[in-house]
């Protein structure tokens, strides 16, 4: 059974702001799903339903586009989603460090959060920073040509951002 959900009233504010921008309400399935995750941490289930309400679709288009796409997240996770690229480029200059590290550090594994709730870490395929590999994603915020020195001080240092 799905929980009953809704936007807040500032959300469904922000939801008519981007109904402006496109020009069939389809076409603001990303952005709408995005304000979903922003408020819950996650899309619940019961999200779903009222989005496809929302911009007139049926569940399954919008159940299709949550599951897709690995942006977005389909149970609650830390409060911060550490996300480690682990692309071809990322590992040959080091993925697999940053990923062991990162391991070590938080004492979880890829997919996993921390007791206390505050990391999540997850492996993705690709973050289109090649060049300055390796490097990881927290929250919105890119940390690149990681060393190991390097992803203690980020992680010792205050976040910028809070999902």
């Amino acid at each position: 059974m799905s929980m009953i959900f809704s936007l807040t009233t500032e959300r469904k504010k922000d939801v008519e702001v981007i109904l402006k921008r496109y020009p069939t309400k389809r076409s603001a399935l990303l952005p709408v799903l995005w304000l979903v995750q922003e408020q819950e941490g996650y899309v619940p289930d019961g999200a779903v339903a009222y989005v496809a309400e929302l911009l007139e679709l049926k569940d399954v288009e919008v159940w299709g586009v949550v599951t897709f796409y690995t942006m977005f997240q389909r149970k609650p996770i830390g409060k911060h989603h550490v996300r480690v690229c682990t692309n071809m480029c990322c590992r040959l200059r080091g993925a697999d460090m940053v990923l062991e590290h990162l391991k070590k550090k938080l004492g979880v594994d890829a997919g996993q959060t921390t007791p206390d709730g505050k990391f999540h870490l997850s492996t993705v395929e690709c973050l289109g920073s090649c060049g300055t590999a390796p490097m990881m994603q927290i929250d919105n915020d890119y940390y690149e040509d990681l060393t190991e020195r390097k992803i203690d001080d980020i992680l010792r240092a205050p976040l910028k951002t809070s999902v």
